[in-house]
């Protein structure tokens, strides 16, 4: 195992030294151990931060891979259905006319609700309360269940209120007792605790920096200017302390990989789903034409699948997500496999088969032997 360690840590040193990264973390599990520990990347001038495995990522929407192992957990344990609405649960939320939109439809991208509240600034986008009682207001922006468009922000909101109202905890602690306890994380947060912001690795802006969005196109409207994946914004204390179910993790990379061994099945007594429900969860629900993305995304309840050029590779059974710039984390359970990549500088838009998360999850699978 030692081979795919090294031959890891190789090509991020490369990736770092000849500055197309800046702070590079990558973890693997495969067959129950961790096989991959490695960070690279030089440390930012004029700053006082040092990079190591403790080191913390924001994870954009990394953030929803957790944020639907949560939904998954509060089903199996028989406190939601994912075909009940969710104004069950919410009954505000049921305003103009979302009283049959279901926690199935909110997973799919497809109740119709990417839209954040008119003039949502930073300060608002912290506010949980403030958030959920807008998206509550919100209407539908067509016949939820009849077409999938990617819920960039929204959707952490509603799948977060549904988990706080039917488990009576907040959502950042549900996290905390519910998988990161069990699992032994201590890198994995929703909103960073007093004393951790010095672990925070500063983001940076990558070339070409990311193109702005068409005024008025859905997906402007889902990620406004002013809320864009920015170091602007993700970088300021109140963000990093705020809880943001779909972009707001905050996280390393040995923790986003153990989320997916366990859910893979790979460690030993340390399951957080039934390996019934993983694969109920990760069933393919729809691989239509994504009205934000702008292209097919194969969907299960939450988790992206396989698909070509992906880092996970093109199983329909391997699942978990991407996140804005690169980062990634995923679950290969065909070759009891888990995987994540987290990084500081911004990336968008690279060609199929030259993102940092492909070269390096190829690197792992050529190593360990498994096939693309």
């Amino acid at each position: 195992m030692s081979d795919v360690q090294e031959r890891v840590q190789a090509l991020i040193d490369e990736l770092t030294g000849s500055k197309q990264e800046g702070w590079l973390q990558v973890a693997v599990y495969f067959e129950g151990e961790q096989v991959v520990d490695a960070w690279s990347g030089a440390a930012n001038p004029g700053t006082s931060q040092t990079l190591d495995a403790e080191t913390l990522f924001t994870g954009f929407s990394n953030s929803k891979g957790v944020t639907f192992t949560v939904i998954h957990l509060l089903a199996e344990r028989g406190k939601l259905s994912y075909d009940e609405p969710v104004a069950t649960y919410w009954p505000e939320f049921a305003a103009n006319g979302k009283d049959r939109i279901t926690v199935r439809q909110v997973l799919t991208h497809s109740c119709g609700l990417p839209q954040m509240p008119e003039g949502a600034t930073p300060e608002v986008m912290c506010d949980w309360d403030a958030m959920c009682a807008a998206i509550a207001e919100h209407a539908p922006l067509w016949n939820p269940g009849t077409q999938t468009a990617y819920h960039i922000l929204t959707q952490g909101w509603i799948l977060g209120e549904v988990a706080r109202r039917v488990d009576g905890r907040p959502f950042a602690r549900i996290v905390q007792e519910e998988i990161c306890q069990p699992l032994g994380l201590d890198g994995l947060y929703f909103g960073i605790p007093e004393g951790a912001e010095a672990r925070v690795a500063d983001l940076e802006n990558g070339p070409p920096p990311e193109p702005p969005l068409p005024e008025g196109s859905l997906a402007a409207l889902a990620s406004p200017p002013s809320l864009r994946p920015t170091p602007d914004t993700y970088n300021r204390p109140d963000v990093r302390r705020a809880v943001i179910p779909s972009a707001g993790g905050l996280m390393n990379a040995r923790s986003l990989a153990r989320h997916y061994a366990a859910l893979a099945g790979i460690l030993p007594d340390r399951l957080i789903l039934s390996p019934e429900r993983v694969r109920l969860a990760t069933t393919l629900q729809t691989e239509e034409h994504d009205g934000i993305l702008q292209e097919p995304i194969r969907k299960g309840l939450g988790y992206f699948l396989g698909a070509p050029f992906y880092p996970m590779g093109n199983r329909p059974t391997a699942f978990g997500h991407p996140g804005a710039g690169g980062a990634w984390g995923f679950a290969d359970p065909e070759y009891r496999l888990a995987f994540a990549l987290l990084k500081s500088r911004l990336m968008w838009k690279d060609p199929p088969g030259q993102s940092t998360g492909w070269k390096v999850a190829r690197e792992v699978r050529a190593a360990l032997g498994i096939p693309e």
